[in-house]
């Protein structure tokens, strides 16, 4: 990832708070992140020890009559869009390079927060690929 940003100059990075996202923004930009909760992986609940193959899924989730501690997709869409709220109402002005740092379900959810939740709400087809990135901008409000 740093290969592919090497000509990017960052000015902030924010980060889940799982260590693998934290070293891929430090390795990437160079500079320490912000460690933001809201960025955090979307909760599996008991379904998460599981393998992919023998989890009963409810649309695209672990269905939450069968696993414990299932996030609620509409809880989770909101934690993203509040953070993505919050930082364009911060930066849509400025001139500025932010990474963010996440995992599959997080950078399909701030794809979705630019493009829309899709009808079944499987925000993960929206999402980076391992080692990939996307590219968005804000645009300042209109009033």
């Amino acid at each position: 990832m740093r290969e592919k940003l090497k000509k990017v100059t960052f000015h902030y990075a924010f980060s889940s708070p799982q260590e693998r996202a934290v070293q891929t923004a430090e390795i990437a930009t160079s500079i320490t992140p912000t460690i933001d909760v809201r960025l955090d992986v979307f909760n599996l609940g008991t379904a998460d020890d599981l393998k992919k193959e023998e989890v009963a899924l409810y649309g695209a989730i672990p269905n939450p009559s069968i696993y414990d501690g299932v996030e609620d997709i509409n809880d989770y869409a909101k934690r993203i869009f509040h953070f993505m709220q919050e930082l364009q109402h911060t930066y849509e002005d400025q001139k500025v390079n932010i990474l963010l740092s996440g995992h599959r379900c997080t950078t399909g959810c701030i794809d979705a927060y630019f493009n829309g939740i899709p009808e079944d709400k499987n925000i993960i087809r929206y999402s980076s690929n391992n080692g990939d990135y996307k590219t968005y901008q804000f645009h300042s409000s209109v009033t």
